[in-house]
């Protein structure tokens, strides 16, 4: 019977028993598989084509027999196909037409995030409606254009790291979805998640929830438990979104089994925990506290990438740094005239190019007005080049102090 092909672009690793690969990430005369396709019958199909592949494209219409009737128990949660590659991006507003709608969705977002904590102290319960109802304006700007949003939310004050953290973690949940190319009202779930990752801490003394210093081993003994304590409010607020519940349960388990509470190890942590780990690791390393400075995003980067197939799943994090880029939308840098600027947007064809505001003179003294230079379309007088990344507050510059909206 003849049928039209639906193909999903899938992680070696996240193959599952009884599917059918219909296409590789190389060519098939590189491999000792026919050209016909691959069915996936046993683990070790997936092991072989491990070593040729890190994606496959997987025929979501055929499926296969396993090669025993009675299968062992799965190792990790069933592939949720709603995080499948299926979908393609491409900007559809410019920055400046997408600064408006990004700044209310901005609004909403916030706004919601701060109702959230004050709720649950009081003993009432956000729905999974409001929740979804809250990050989907946000995600409808990221697909239209990223920049506008990563930008309004890099230039915002906040009242508290929880709060600065959440809204962080889901604006970079939901951009990374799009560049993974996953539909949107998986991205609308991500977002979410990424939104209530350390929601537990509601449940947190005061006193805890606002230190200003290291934890103690006992502090640490009750922090670990916000993941349970968050999955207990998931419960109570009646969310039963998989990838939300999927995020909060296990965002802290880490590649390599050294992650709790469970230690999960590889892919038996569901992918859209891989994502939150990497995603919740990024923010809180390049956000400052009271008792650390932050480190660059750049630098983060490099940390997360130098932890790849250890903490974090290798592909994953290479997607990350393809989606993020070498300058985040928001990254403080120095240029070689001795300049410092802030990176406003991205050029996608050159990433080592972006878009910068010039913040003060040669001297570090601030100028009057910031000057807006592309980097990658200089015409004429000293060519201007990103020489290193700064962390947030070098020299005493806060671009919202000059660019606040």
């Amino acid at each position: 019977m003849a049928y039209d092909l639906v193909e999903r672009r899938v992680f070696v690793s996240d193959l599952e028993v009884g599917m059918f690969v219909s296409r590789l990430d190389c060519e098939w005369s590189d491999t000792p598989f026919p050209w016909q396709g691959v069915p996936i019958t046993s683990r070790e199909d997936i092991e072989k084509l491990s070593r040729f592949c890190k994606y496959v494209f997987v025929d979501m219409q055929r499926r296969v027999m396993p090669a025993r009737v009675v299968a062992a128990p799965p190792s990790r949660p069933v592939l949720n196909t709603r995080l499948l590659s299926q979908c393609s991006y491409t900007d559809t507003s410019s920055v400046q037409e997408e600064l408006p709608r990004a700044s209310a969705a901005f609004a909403t977002i916030n706004t919601f995030a701060g109702s959230v904590l004050d709720d649950l102290h009081a003993g009432r319960f956000f729905g999974q409606d409001a929740l979804l109802a809250a990050v989907a304006p946000m995600v409808s700007s990221m697909l239209r254009c990223p920049d506008a949003f990563l930008w309004v939310e890099s230039m915002r004050r906040y009242d508290s790291y929880t709060y600065r953290h959440a809204v962080g973690c889901a604006s970079l949940a939901a951009v990374f979805g799009r560049h993974m190319g996953i539909a949107e009202e998986a991205i609308v779930s991500l977002a979410a998640g990424g939104l209530l990752l350390d929601v537990g801490k509601a449940r947190w003394p005061d006193e805890l929830l606002h230190g200003e210093g290291p934890l103690s081993e006992t502090e640490w003994t009750i922090a670990r438990r916000h993941v349970d304590d968050g999955l207990k409010i998931l419960d109570g607020a009646g969310v039963t979104d998989n990838e939300i519940r999927d995020m909060v349960l296990t965002h802290h388990e880490r590649f390599d089994g050294s992650g709790y509470p469970h230690g999960l190890t590889g892919t038996a942590i569901p992918l859209a925990g891989r994502i939150a780990a990497i995603v919740d690791t990024y923010h809180a390393m390049s956000t400052p506290r009271p008792y650390r400075a932050a480190v660059s995003q750049h630098n983060a980067i490099r940390q997360i990438y130098a932890g790849r197939d250890r903490e974090f799943q290798g592909e994953l994090v290479e997607q990350f740094q393809a989606c993020i880029g070498v300058y985040p939308t928001g990254s403080l840098v120095e240029l070689n005239t001795g300049e410092v600027a802030v990176v406003t947007m991205q050029n996608q064809t050159r990433r080592l190019q972006p878009h910068v505001a010039v913040l003060t003179r040669t001297d570090k003294q601030r100028l009057d007005r910031p000057v807006i230079v592309d980097l990658l379309s200089q015409e004429g007088g000293v060519r201007r080049e990103i020489q290193r990344t700064l962390a947030a507050g070098s020299h005493g510059v806060d671009p919202r102090e000059s660019l606040a909206s």
